[in-house]
């Protein structure tokens, strides 16, 4: 019975471990299905949140870039030292700095362009400062100049936004102030300049410090007058000359159209220029010593750079009769008077200046079939005897200056003028524009800004830079 019982229950026993056995079979299947749905459902999940991920960020950073060329231009263009751009709107955008060291001052232009795709670019901004004196009166400390320049450049640094600062061309020309001293001494103030260059932030070349010479200085002044009147935007279309005035010499600039001026002009009188895939040969010169204040020294009697001898009294036929007084020019102070009992004052001016301007200067025909502006020195006397508005400036005819000068030199030779030198000055600027061929008819434009930016050469200095760099990035455009 025991043994019968014991068999009973093992009888029992396997059936209950079969039936558990049993009821084990479909739970492992639910199990195993379960452990393969799971990570299924959730690799799909992730699979979902990844490519949602991927074309949100492909979104975003589309539109982050869009947002960036707008403002600020592609950073690839700096990194390769083109021009940031703005694409998405259709144009791009470009700063020049150029840095004006002048003989009584240091100024920094810090100009905006903007160009349309294939088109000539435009102007859209300008800023300037000016600090005294010029780089010229540092010539025996030069460590003394390096804090001036650096608050230039702290004015560009305000004023261009960071991402463009790399692809900015930064430039210094110097101009008089610099010719006129020994040159070691100007090497040396120009190294200091191009060494607080190089720790800029700007794109700097090893051509970025130099002295300009009176033909750059008149073809830059022609670029500037040229692409401010759109003259340089429209193939065809007829450029105007540029007359300028300063205290040590004096430039005219035009592009011939006659091949006699061609074939006539004497050697040094024509430079090729290369702006915008074009090339101008243009007529420029500079008389070095013809400048307003290097002449009046000339008239006088005196030489440029050496005191009187003996502290002599200069005296001229171009000042009042019984004017004694004293004039400043280079550093050198003279001693001047009016001669005694003129008559005709304006006769013996005109005399001794057509003695002084005597096979000083090329003549060209086709100055009289050319539209010119003139400035400096031919705005300031026009302005200070009435000839044109002081603010706006106008147009005059050539003319009008002799008969200021006539006028003027007459009054004068009863009382002493407030300008002691406005007889000479107006007489002198007559007679040389008659030199250089101008009609008494022939209309001249006088004016410090056209569409309210300023006849400066410095912007044409910077255009020529910059479109100078593209050339050499681009050499088969």
């Amino acid at each position: 019975m025991f043994s019968t019982e014991l068999q009973w229950h093992k009888q029992a026993a396997t059936q209950s471990s079969a039936d558990r056995e049993m009821r084990k079979i479909p739970n492992n299947g639910n199990l195993k299905m379960t452990k393969v749905a799971y990570p299924l459902g959730l690799f799909i999940c992730l699979f979902i949140y990844v490519a949602y991920i991927k074309w949100h960020w492909a979104s975003a950073t589309q539109a982050f870039f869009s947002i960036t060329e707008v403002a600020s231009g592609a950073r690839r263009g700096q990194q390769a030292h083109s021009p940031p751009g703005t694409a998405a709107r259709g144009h791009e955008v470009f700063y020049g700095i150029m840095f004006d060291a002048g003989s009584t001052g240091t100024r920094v232009h810090i100009f905006q362009f903007t160009r349309q795709p294939g088109e000539t670019p435009t102007l859209t901004h300008e800023t300037f400062k000016a600090l005294k004196p010029g780089l010229s009166a540092y010539a025996d400390d030069v460590e003394k100049s390096t804090s001036g320049i650096q608050e230039l450049l702290d004015v560009a640094k305000q004023d261009i936004p960071f991402d463009f600062w790399k692809a900015t061309p930064l430039v210094l020309k110097a101009t008089a102030g610099l010719r006129l001293l020994p040159g070691e001494k100007a090497q040396k103030l120009l190294r200091k300049v191009k060494e607080v260059f190089k720790a800029s932030p700007f794109l700097v070349g090893e051509d970025c410090v130099s002295i300009m010479n009176g033909t750059d200085e008149g073809v830059s002044a022609w670029i500037t007058v040229n692409f401010l009147t759109g003259s340089l935007k429209t193939p065809g279309r007829s450029s105007v000359g540029m007359l300028d005035l300063g205290g040590g010499s004096t430039q005219i600039t035009f592009l011939p159209r006659v091949e006699d001026t061609l074939q006539t002009s004497p050697p040094g009188y024509l430079t090729s220029l290369q702006m915008f895939n074009r090339t101008y040969k243009l007529y420029s010169y500079s008389y070095l010593g013809l400048g307003l204040m290097s002449a009046r020294l000339a008239i006088l009697g005196g030489m440029e750079g050496k005191p009187a001898e003996d502290g002599k009294e200069l005296v001229s036929p171009c000042l009042s009769p019984g004017f004694t007084g004293e004039w400043e020019h280079a550093e050198i102070t003279y001693r001047i008077s009016g001669q005694k009992a003129v008559v005709n004052l304006h006769a013996l001016c005109a005399s001794r200046i057509s003695e002084i301007l005597q096979n000083k200067v090329h003549r060209t025909e086709e100055v009289k079939d050319v539209d010119f502006y003139a400035f400096s020195y031919y705005y300031d006397l026009a302005a200070n005897v009435g000839l044109i508005d002081v603010e706006k400036g106008g147009s005059l005819v050539v003319g009008d200056f002799d008969i200021a000068a006539k006028y003027v030199c007459r009054t004068a030779e009863t009382r002493p003028q407030g300008n002691p030198f406005l007889c000479m000055d107006l007489t002198y600027i007559s007679l040389l524009l008659q030199e250089f061929g101008f009609p008494e008819n022939k209309v001249l434009k006088l004016t410090r800004k056209i569409n309210n930016v300023e006849t400066s050469w410095a912007l044409g200095a910077i255009f020529h830079y910059i479109d100078s760099l593209n050339r050499q990035k681009s050499p088969a455009l």
